[in-house]
């Protein structure tokens, strides 16, 4: 699973590194510290998702170290370092389309110019991987959208970020349990 965003203390609290947000949440929830992977500009914390016993699932949380136009290599790197398919990773990212407080997954997909999802694809040959989107919404006015996803959330917004970073994690908890399906209809807002 791995959350998108951009490496660092200027960008950690810009609407672009939400993904980044939802991997620290998750994260939290399982006790777990990151680390980074000898070789690849990525760091990874291990988690169990589930009831306790033998149904629960193994879940690698990643970040990029590199910037989000970059972040195609650090993914591939982790994809073929835990000998994974595509079809097994599931990425969270801000969407610019979505309003803010909604959420939707999805499997598959175009990159809507989202430049760490155009990475990833380049990279990997492939879209079809599973994304968890957190709605964002529009800049206001004639605000350049990079500017926009590269500026802090306003302090107005900050309850209902917390809300949506922990349904956004919630959500990935629930579709490493079951099916795509199930978790749409749960979690799509």
């Amino acid at each position: 699973m791995v959350g998108l965003g951009n490496p660092g203390p200027t960008y950690a609290g810009h609407r672009h590194n939400v993904g980044f947000l939802v991997v620290d949440e998750l994260a939290r929830r399982g006790g777990a510290r990151f680390s980074p992977v000898k070789g690849i500009r990525a760091e990874t914390a291990d988690v169990r998702v589930g009831p306790p016993g033998v149904d629960q699932q193994r879940l690698v949380l990643a970040k990029s170290r590199s910037y989000m136009n970059e972040t195609g290599g650090p993914v591939s790197g982790l994809m073929s370092y835990y000998k994974l398919e595509p079809s097994a990773l599931i990425v969270i990212h801000d969407e610019l389309d979505i309003d803010p407080t909604q959420l939707r997954v999805k499997l598959g997909g175009g990159d809507n110019g989202h430049n760490g999802l155009k990475s990833i694809r380049r990279s990997l040959g492939t879209g079809d991987y599973y994304r968890v989107r957190i709605g964002v919404g529009r800049p206001p006015g004639r605000q350049d959208p990079a500017d926009f996803l590269l500026s802090n959330f306003p302090p107005s917004a900050r309850t209902d970020l917390e809300i949506e970073v922990q349904r956004a994690a919630d959500a990935v908890e629930f579709l490493v349990q079951n099916d795509l399906e199930r978790t749409q209809s749960q979690f799509n807002s």
